[in-house]
């Protein structure tokens, strides 16, 4: 496999937003193309034959996620979608709490928050406190905490958390554990098991690669039957495909979350996308993802910029953010001279954000830099 000839991104498009959108390998944009045309030939004659991409899929995200079963494994629409189904499937009382942290995106705040009817307290950490950042969350935690919900990868700032000190903490505490995973799968390995996460969302359309709108949810089979259910529909019976029965049930597996119909183009697209992390190897994909931000970091800091990111291995991923020296208004202009240079990334708060993928070649991250001294006043 030559990985070069998966991405063709226009000349001079420096991409740096994988955090965001990432685009498609052209093996996607090929499975898309024939699925399209089918449909637009022949219908839903080749339905069984998506049926095994489908279940193609949910066995390449269930090595992904290193989850124990397939069943483990339901395909949701998005994020959000995922962790509704945790806040409004749980049973609440009165005056429990949810500590999560300071920094989270808002699909992993508003959905806590909007349990404040139920008179659920959302506890958030300043991550900065502490010994180190999951102590600021520990710190939290009381007799009355029943969930803690915090991002793998914090999307601002890139730092990345220990999961499996708090899944261990955790478990410890009889608290259940709840992971939003979308700027770390695709981007390096990942382990339910390890981490003991009980619920993990990812949307699929950033480091996996693959089309909006189609994203994984992992719930441990313990807890499938404790989260109440508030969505059905014909694909989430037991029987499925069984369009006469009365005395249906819910799926005892994680489709019992699927109510309706499946994003068939979404999953030809994301089972073509993990085909190829999966074959390149996550190990390779992560030691690639790692040396990108190494040396963004090495080269911004050395430029004098301030690099928001920590620097150790341990607490990094994909993304690295950095701002001027002279503050947030001469970031925006260095944001906006990036941008008309076509080098594509993020202003996030009072940083530039940036995330190349694995594939990203040197040359062009060695441009960015270049780009960066001539924004900065350099000649």
């Amino acid at each position: 496999m030559r990985i070069e000839d998966e991405f063709n991104l226009e000349d001079g498009l420096i991409y740096l937003n994988h955090a965001a959108v990432s685009p498609w390998p052209q093996r996607t944009a090929d499975a898309v193309q024939r699925f399209a045309q089918q449909n637009a030939r022949q219908g839903s004659l080749a339905y069984p034959q998506w049926l095994e991409t489908e279940h193609a899929l949910r066995e390449k995200l269930c090595r992904l996620l290193n989850a124990p079963s397939v069943d483990d494994i339901a395909l949701v629409k998005n994020t959000s979608e995922a962790l509704s189904f945790v806040a409004y499937g749980l049973r609440w009382e009165r005056g429990d709490n949810i500590v999560s942290s300071d920094q989270e995106f808002p699909s992993n705040r508003i959905v806590w928050e909007s349990l404040l009817p139920q008179g659920v307290e959302l506890r958030q950490a300043n991550l900065a406190d502490g010994d180190s950042p999951e102590d600021a969350l520990f710190a939290l935690v009381d007799e009355n905490t029943r969930l803690l919900a915090v991002s793998s990868v914090q999307y601002a700032t890139g730092f990345r958390l220990d999961l499996a000190r708090i899944g261990r903490f955790c478990q410890e505490h009889n608290i259940l554990f709840c992971v939003d995973a979308i700027q770390e799968i695709g981007a390096l390995p990942f382990d339910v098991q390890a981490s003991r996460a009980d619920f993990v969302a990812a949307d699929g359309h950033k480091w996996m690669m693959g089309a909006e709108g189609l994203g994984v949810f992992y719930c441990r089979d313990t807890l499938r039957e404790q989260l109440r259910l508030s969505q059905f529909g014909w694909h989430m019976v037991e029987a499925v495909g069984d369009f006469d029965q009365r005395d249906w049930q819910p799926a005892s597996s994680a489709r019992r979350f699927e109510c309706g119909s499946p994003n068939m183009l979404g999953i030809h697209a994301l089972e073509a996308s993990l085909s190829l992390l999966l074959e390149y190897g996550m190990s390779r994909v992560a030691e690639n993802v790692l040396e990108n931000s190494r040396f963004l970091m090495e080269k911004l800091r050395a430029m004098g910029y301030v690099v928001t990111t920590p620097g150790e291995s341990a607490l990094h991923a994909g993304i690295v953010s950095f701002s001027h020296a002279d503050g947030a208004a001469e970031t925006a202009k260095i944001y906006d001279k990036l941008s008309e240079n076509r080098v594509f990334c993020a202003l996030r708060g009072a940083n530039i954000r940036f995330s190349p993928h694995f594939y990203t070649p040197r040359a062009r991250l060695e441009r960015c830099i270049e780009l960066l001294h001539h924004a900065a006043g350099g000649q």
